[in-house]
């Protein structure tokens, strides 16, 4: 009967016969057997009739009670099978509780229990359908029955867990549900398969094409293209062309899918989503799933499987083929360690992560390299020889039908392997943004080698040598490409397909270099000779010339993914999966593009001429007099005067670095100023600015609710009319309520709001929101259902009222609830006096108090405790009140769930609003009509909070979550749930489950019974959280959209009325009556399909404090300013968190954010890349807006900033950086770049800029000291008499430019602020705001930020260690002890602060301008921001106390170990680089280790060992250049390299023989001493400390003697000295230094002299010389820790720095008394 060949069982019709179509229910067959798949002589229904599905009666044959076992029972756990282990299946459980239905029911269709929907509401609703849309008697194609079979057939025919399955059946009814609300069900299954499988847009068929699994399953195993290819040449191929083409299989593709029964989609549909919905963490590689399917519905088209009639074991599935995967992914990770898994101490490039399992399945190549783990091995041999992978069997030679049942035999070690190196190095920016540094390096290449020809030029000029020097800037661009080139070699795998391309572009760029630079070498030694080169040089300069433009244009414009070998649009398969993944950025229109393009226009055009006129041509003068200037008169003992004459050369190239990084931080500063000014004429072309007609924004916002929030087609029809105004031409609208009249009447003046307040902000935007455009909305039962998702971990739900009536602790002198008194007092008196009216009542229930004697009326008085706490009588009820008033005020999840819940109002509302015949159906009983309006806000709405903690909450935590539960029954709370293990010594098994309000409890434990609990292949937490919680929840949310939501946000009513609006953006609410699969690329199905549309975030922490205020500013301009214009011109991937997702397309690409642990530090960004490269649109809306909570102490706002800056060094090495940078077109590039690394990249110049600025102006400044300047007259006339004199007159003028360069940098930071507030609140209020954050040294702040950003980047570039830093989001009320402060600080921003410092007073001393304040101002703001902006800092009181404080942390953690002490913070800072030791003792303070990566020696080489010695080098250069002119008394000095070498190594050398006589007086004494005087090592390390500090500030002073007293000389040889020592310092640390011990047990036996029983084991002998190694540095670091803490610590403790003056006696005494003091309590 069926036909025997090649094509019995390889899924898609081969092209030998045409597709037949005469069997419709057999989609992928062509032969003409009838019963292919069922053919089996079972007793299974006749499939035969399941070809039309016109009727609704399901088919009799299913209906069979023998479909099942005789008795009638379902038993899903049949006698075990053979393969599966013993331990798990083999016992018989009864089924779960919670499984479809109690054991004896013959059946699993009852509506009541096969539905998780709630149908405990006695009445009408009880009677509804589950899912209303699917209802019989809308011609469904499958009864809801049938699908229920499909699902049962599944999961049997593989293994899911039945709570999944039950989970999935919702999942997809509920889908349907949404779908065919707005469409026929046909229509509503059709395209869901097409969304989900076959569709243009579905990414299984992309897939599907880009491994090309066409050619295996037309071809058949024997002659499988990923085989073939891999052995035959071109040429060799014997198969006809067409075979391969694309079209054709693009077309066999949609014939099969167009005859595929709806049958069969709905089972292709169920099939994906059972494996999805127990795919775990499979989930995040979305092509592995792809494949998974394909080989599960390969299986079960195969007679094997319909042959089957033994149902499997449930959870087959999850051991076979997840949890192998699983497992996979986490020993990459992590490893066990005495029986718990400990995190691998590997970095990204060492680790297989999500992406490069995923990638593994995109290329035939890499599917072939699935092999199996033969069973060759004897059974007797304890060592198996491990076969080569070529000797294994390959999964691609078995028959597609056959691949399932071999999954459990797979070995993965062998498949997988990286396919992008994420190395930490700065070569990601060199390769991601190579454009970028073509465009400036170039471009300030041309432009300064025109400027600077005194460098190269000939007496006379000759022009040739002009247009050839120039012309080197071509060069310059094609070595920065070469250097791009060389790195992205490190960063692909070369036995990859990919890196031919590489070589190409390397010998192409070199033959570049040639023509680049090769006529320079001519040309010069042609002018240089005896006779000028004449005419050929002059033609070969100017030929030269335009080529090196050609070249650096090519390079600036053309993506490097681009260059010789297309890898975005070249034509060969071979480059289609990279192109469908990565590459297929959707296009933008033609007006965004011609905005994108001319917006790059404005901002280049501007910057180059702006950059040219002020930076290069300023320039040229400094360059002309200090070319050929040699310092005369100088000389030094060693090096005579070949160090001396130079000083101006050297100064000139600093200079010339400096202006270098000028003209980068241009670009930034024009790109802010037009992104501004984009962005408003895009909100005046929206018409939401303030501007536009103001008043009758209100007069019209009743007609505007009408007829934009409405669904207004036929409400006319339905309402009476006198709720109606008839306007011109006839036309209806409702009448107004009186109070949107009285603003145009000046004599009505009515008093509606206060002003200012929160309701004004709320509805003057909800007015303004209106004027938009926005899409029309459909009818509420035909609006898609969607899902709000939160994750939780541990933030607050509800605040406790210990919280808020007692003082957090000593410093913080406020309690909460005044603080929001304070913030909210109109809010806190209606409160009070709701109170108070509550109370009244609730005493004449229970009659009034008879304690009150006071029988004339309450006084005054007896309110002073509803004004103090709220609330007088400690019921609960009144307890509860004030509890949640000050929930809803602070950053709770109490204040997001009640915000959410208002979608659950609105659909209501407009339910009721907009159909009055439901209100007049029930008559008056408002508890059915209520009932009624729940069951639709239920079916379109779903809020889910994925709490990771719940079943390990505390009582108090419990309880709140409960009170979430009851308050709001409908909210779904996903968590994790642990069971020990089965057997000894296995893992615990993890359960994700599902709790609602309506959950019954189980009396035994109290806890609510789980509505679906489904296992999981182990600990799904392996990431950093955030997006493995979303992940384990995601499986749970419900309907086609998703908004994700953090747990510190909050929603208003009149925004969720918008809400169908919104949905409306993912423009799929027109439909299609063409089905999708009838013509290939019909214009309906075309369009690149909406994945995210974002929304503005309010921020409702902006008025509470002024950092607060700040924060929210900066978040305000990034989440509404830049994201308007950036959204317009497709720059928005940035999903933040009000965002609406398209579940569906996100949920079959990996999810709503990526997991690698510290990759993707911030998950969100990556959900935007990833949507973006796979050709989806991220929209922007400017009419919604959710409120978001930000951070409001500094220490939290910097907590973020570090987490974002980290978080952005890690992107730098992601592969989704690389993709973009590299294959996006150049306009769109730009785009993305500024949007988003740039902002950073411009942190870390600005910050560098400072840096490079200081050092050019101590080495001008030792000029300056030294020569004689030539004077001039205000007119610029040589004054005469000076003979011998130096021209630095220019070069102060351009001094004068970079300062004013610098300042504008930093200012236009507030430059978007203002605008935005501009335009939305009006000119007083933006200058308010503005001077507000001058007032509140708000730049103080910006600049320590930048600094924070600056340093979290690069230190994680180099080292490492990003990890989610829990932001503590609550009120900053609390003041922080100076040395918290001063240890969290220190590295990132003090110690450069209090470097720069000191050299910016010798530029005072030696170089005074009055433009140098504002360089005091910024770099004093670097050392003191921390301290200015922490609360009550002022009081002196607390001074004392803070300093006792940071002295006792200076000085304890000696004797016994102490978490917070300056030796711990010291270890810690160290262990960065030099990493842990393995071994662990299970002593206490091993916890106070962090887990860092030990960095690599590349990264560690540069930053801490070539960086700090180039710059002692610089310094020392500077200092000795000073030293080279003879004395007053006219001798030469002595050598000044002698000198600086005894100051700066004479403490180290005095830091070793104390600490060598301390370790001998310890070894020997300290043992006996111990017992009598247990605190002698504390004692002896004191000694050595406060001798170390003495011996730091002696040799300081005994320069400042040999210096004879010369201030600016002394603080240049101190600058010299902190440098070349942190140099000393630093190396020993990198390069002498082995790993740490995770305990301090050596710290505490080198002072006390006690060695043994300190577990130090074998390492006892080695570990003392590395100790003192150590102790040396400690001791310096100590000592400069003291004084920087002294000097820098507060800006009040003038009476701890005794006067500089050079009496040294007073000196002394001053520190001695000040000593005394301190130490009693020490």
């Amino acid at each position: 009967m069926s036909r025997t060949g090649p094509t019995s069982n390889d899924g898609y019709p081969s092209s030998s016969s045409p597709p037949s179509t005469d069997n419709q229910h057999d989609p992928f067959s062509n032969s003409n057997s009838q019963r292919r798949y069922y053919d089996n002589e079972s007793d299974n229904a006749d499939y035969g009739r399941r070809d039309t599905y016109a009727s609704d009666s399901s088919n009799p044959g299913l209906n069979d009670q023998n479909f099942y076992d005789q008795n009638g029972t379902y038993d899903p756990y049949p006698p075990q099978d053979t393969d599966s282990d013993v331990d798990v299946y083999g016992q018989k459980y009864t089924p779960s509780a919670e499984s479809i239905g109690p054991a004896g029911q013959p059946r699993m269709g009852q509506p009541d229990s096969s539905t998780p929907t709630f149908m405990d509401y006695g009445g009408p609703a009880g009677a509804r359908e589950a899912y209303p849309a699917w209802s019989p008697e809308r011609q469904i194609p499958l009864s809801k029955e049938e699908i229920e079979d499909i699902f049962l057939d599944l999961t049997q025919k593989f293994g899911f867990q039945r709570d999944s399955m039950r989970n999935m059946f919702d999942f997809l009814m509920q889908l349907l549900d949404s779908r065919a609300s707005r469409m026929s069900p046909n229509q509503a299954l059709l395209t869901l398969h097409a969304d989900y499988i076959g569709g243009h847009n579905a990414n299984y068929r992309k897939w599907y094409f880009a491994a090309q699994l066409d050619l295996d399953d037309a071809v058949g195993h024997v002659q499988n293209p990923g085989l073939t290819r891999l052995k035959s040449k071109r040429g060799k191929d014997k198969r006809p062309s067409h075979e391969k083409s694309l079209n054709n299989a693009l077309e066999r593709w949609r014939q099969a899918m167009h005859n595929m029964s709806q049958y069969d989609r709905l089972r292709q549909i169920a099939l994906y989503l059972l494996l999805w919905g127990e795919a775990a963490q499979v989930r995040f590689v979305p092509e592995c799933l792809c494949f998974i399917f394909k080989c599960a519905d390969d299986y079960y088209r195969s007679p094997d499987c319909q042959n089957r009639v033994e149902p499997v074991p449930e959870g087959l599935y999850l051991k076979n083929v997840v949890k192998p995967l699983y497992r996979f992914i986490r020993d990459q990770g992590y490893e066990v360690v005495d029986g718990k898994f400990v995190r691998k101490e590997k970095d990204h490039d060492e680790i297989i992560g999500y992406d490069d399992v995923n990638q593994l399945f995109w290329y035939p190549e890499g599917i072939a390299r699935i092999v199996l783990v033969d069973k060759v091995r004897p059974a007797r041999c304890l060592c198996p020889p491990r076969l080569t992978r070529h000797e294994q069997t390959r999964l691609v030679d078995l028959a597609p039908a056959s691949r399932w049942m071999r999954f459990n035999q797979v070995d993965w070690d062998r498949a997988f392997f990286k396919t992008y190196y994420e190395k930490r190095s700065f070569g990601h920016l060199l390769v991601n943004f190579n454009r970028i540094w073509v465009i400036h390096i170039a471009m300030y290449y041309f432009y300064t080698a025109f400027n600077s020809p005194t460098i190269y030029q000939t007496i006379p000029p000759s022009p040739a040598l002009t247009w050839s020097f120039t012309a080197l800037g071509g060069a310059v661009a094609t070595v920065i490409m070469i250097c791009a080139t060389l790195a992205e070699f490190s960063y692909i795998p070369t036995t990859w397909n990919n890196s031919s391309h590489l070589t190409r572009r390397l010998v192409f760029l070199f033959i570049t270099l040639a023509l680049t630079c090769g006529p320079t070498i001519y040309v010069a030694i042609a002018e240089h000779g005896s006779s000028p080169g004449g005419s050929l040089a002059y033609i070969l300069g100017i030929v030269q010339f335009f080529i090196s433009v050609a070249a650096t244009l090519l390079f600036a414009v053309m993506p490097s993914g681009r260059m010789f070998g297309d890898r975005v649009a070249g034509k060969s398969r071979k480059y289609l999966a990279s192109q469908t993944f990565t590459a297929s950025y959707p296009s933008l229109e033609r007006t965004p593009r011609l905005g994108s393009i001319f917006l790059w226009f404005l901002v280049f055009g501007c910057k180059f001429t702006e950059s040219y006129f002020f930076l290069t041509l300023s320039f040229k003068d400094p360059i002309r007099v200090m070319v050929h200037m040699k310092v005369q008169a100088c000389n030094d003992k060693y090096f005579g005067n070949n160090l001396c004459t130079n000083q101006a050369a050297f100064t000139l190239t600093i200079m010339y670095i400096m202006d270098l990084v000028l003209f980068f931080l241009d670009t930034f500063l024009w790109y802010i100023i037009w992104n501004t000014v984009y962005s408003i004429g895009r909100s005046f072309s929206l018409g939401l600015s303030i501007w536009t007609p103001w008043k009758d924004i209100y007069t019209r916002l009743p007609k505007r609710i009408y007829a934009k929030l409405l669904a207004t087609g036929d409400m006319e029809v339905k309402y009476k009319p006198k709720a109606f105004d008839t306007g011109a031409g006839g036309r209806r609208s409702l009448r107004a309520p009186p109070f949107f009249i009285a603003q145009g009447d000046k004599a009505n003046k009515g008093e509606f709001f206060p002003a200012g307040s929160e309701a004004e902000r709320r509805i003057s935007f909800f007015a303004q929101s209106l004027t938009t455009d926005i899409p029309a909305p459909l009818p509420v039962d035909a609006m898609p259902t969607f899902t709000v998702l939160t994750p939780h971990y541990s933030e607050k739900t509800l605040l406790s009222l210990r919280e808020i009536i007692r003082e957090e602790d000593q410093n913080t002198r406020v309690t909460l609830l005044e603080y929001l008194k304070k913030l909210h007092p109109i809010e806190w008196e209606n409160f009070v006096k709701d109170t108070k009216i509550l109370a009244e009542e609730s005493a004449m229930f229970n009659g009034p108090n008879p304690f009150t004697g006071d029988e004339k009326g309450p006084s005054k008085a007896d309110d002073l405790p509803f004004y103090f706490i709220g609330f007088k009588s400690a019921a609960p009820e009144f307890t509860l009140r004030t509890r949640i008033w000050a929930s809803l005020r602070a950053q709770t999840l109490y204040r997001t769930v009640s915000g959410m819940m208002n979608y659950s109002k609105a659909i209501k509302l407009l339910y009721r609003v907009e159909n009055p015949e439901v209100v007049q159906l029930f008559g008056g009983n408002t508890d059915k009509l209520e009932r009624e309006l729940e069951r639709m806000a239920r079916r379109k709405f779903k809020f889910l909070v994925s709490m990771q903690r719940y079943s390990k909450f505390n009582k108090e935590e419990h309880e709140n979550a409960e009170f979430l539960l009851r308050a709001y029954p409908d909210l779904q709370i996903a968590y994790l749930e642990e069971e020990p293990p089965r057997k000894e010594g296995g893992d615990p098994r993890i359960f994700s489950s599902l709790i609602d309000g309506h959950s019954e409890f189980i009396p035994e434990t109290g806890r609510r019974r789980p509505k679906f609990r489904i296992e999981l292949p182990g600990n799904p937490i392996l990431g950093d959280g955030k997006s493995d919680n979303q992940n384990h929840a995601i499986i749970f949310y419900r309907g086609e959209y998703l908004q994700l939501i953090d747990a510190n946000q909050d929603n208003y009513l009149e925004e969720c009325l918008k809400i169908r609006n919104i949905l409306g953006e993912f423009e799929e609410y027109a439909v299609s009556t063409q089905s999708p699969y009838a013509q290939w690329g019909h214009k309906d199905f075309k369009k690149p399909p909406v994945a995210i549309v974002g929304a503005r975030e309010y921020i409702f922490s902006e008025n509470i404090g002024i950092l607060g205020d700040l924060a929210a500013g900066k978040e305000q301009t990034f989440g509404t300013l830049a994201a308007r214009s950036m959204a317009w011109i497709g720059g928005k991937l940035h999903y933040g968190h009000p965002d609406f997702l398209n579940g569906l397309y996100m949920a079959t690409r990996g999810g709503v954010s990526k997991a690698q642990k510290g990759l993707h530090l911030n998950e969100d960004i990556y959900a935007g890349m990833n949507a973006f490269g796979r050709g989806a649109r991220i929209k922007h809306t400017e009419y919604y807006q959710c409120g978001k909570g930000r951070d409001l102490g500094f220490g939290t706002i910097l907590n973020f900033q570090t987490k974002i800056g980290t978080g952005m060094g890690e992107q730098m090495l992601s592969r989704e950086y690389y993709y973009l940078g590299t294959q996006l077109p150049i306009d769109r590039f730009l785009t993305f770049y500024y949007g988003h690394p740039g902002f950073h990249i411009n942190n870390m110049l600005v910050i560098l800029s400072v840096q490079i600025f200081i050092v050019t102006l101590v080495f001008l400044g030792t000029l300056n000291s030294q020569l004689v300047i030539c004077k001039y007259t205000d007119v610029g006339q040589f004054l005469g008499g000076q003979a011998g004199c130096y021209n630095l007159v220019p070069v102060f003028d351009w001094i004068r430019r970079c300062i004013i360069s610098i300042f504008l940098v930093f200012m236009i930071a507030f430059l978007p602020l203002f605008l935005q507030e501009l335009v939305e609140r009006g000119t007083i209020k933006a200058i308010i705001r503005l001077a507000k954050q001058f007032g509140s040294l708000s730049p103080v702040f910006e600049i320590f930020s930048t600094q924070i950003y600056t340093h979290s980047i690069l230190s994680n570039l180099t080292l490492g260690g990003a990890r989610y830093i829990a932001t503590g989001r609550g009120f900053a009320t609390t003041r922080i002890y100076f040395n918290i402060l001063f240890s969290r600080f220190a590295g990132p921003g003090i110690y450069l602060g209090m470097r720069t410092l000191i050299s910016l007073l010798y530029v005072t001393l030696t170089l005074w301008t009055p433009y140098l304040i504002y360089f005091w101002i910024s770099i004093v703001s670097l050392c003191l921001a921390p301290f200015l902006f922490n609360p009550h800092q002022f009081v002196f009181s607390d001074f004392i106390i803070d300093y006792r404080e940071f002295l006792r942390w200076m000085c304890r953690g000696n004797s016994r170990s102490h978490n917070n002490s300056w030796i711990g913070y010291c270890r810690l800072s160290r262990t960065m680089i030099t990493g842990y030791k393995k071994k662990r003792l299970g002593h206490p303070s091993e916890k106070l280790s962090g887990d860092v990566p030990r960095a690599g020696w590349r990264a560690v080489l540069f930053s801490e060992v070539v960086f700090p010695v180039f710059m002692a080098i610089l310094f020392v250069i500077a200092y000795m250049f000073v030293k080279s002119f003879p004395g007053s008394n006219g001798k030469q000095p002595p050598s000044p390299l002698i000198r600086i070498a005894v100051i700066s190594l004479g403490p180290i050398v005095w830091n070793a023989a104390v600490l060598l006589t301390l370790f001998l007086f310890s070894l020997f004494l300290g043992p006996m001493f111990e017992a009598t005087f247990p605190n002698f090592g504390t004692m002896m390390a004191f000694i050595a400390h406060i001798l170390g500090a003495i011996g730091m500030i002696g040799f300081f002073e005994f320069l400042w003697f040999l210096e004879l007293w010369d201030v600016s000389h002394a603080v240049l040889g101190l600058i010299a000295v902190i440098a070349i020592q942190r140099a000393i310092h630093k190396i020993l640390i990198a390069v002498f230094l082995s790993r740490e011990f995770k305990h301090d047990e050596t710290n505490r036996a080198w002072w006390s002299g006690r060695w043994y029983g300190r577990g130090l084991g074998a390492h006892v002998m080695s570990q003392p010389p590395r100790e003192f190694l150590v102790k040396i540095i400690e001791l310096s670091l100590w000592g400069s820790d003291l004084l920087l803490g002294h000097s820098g610590s507060d800006p009040r403790n003038k009476f701890v720095l005794p006067s500089t003056q050079s009496n040294k006696k007073s000196n002394a005494a001053g520190w001695w008394v000040l000593f005394r003091h301190l130490l009693s309590p020490l």
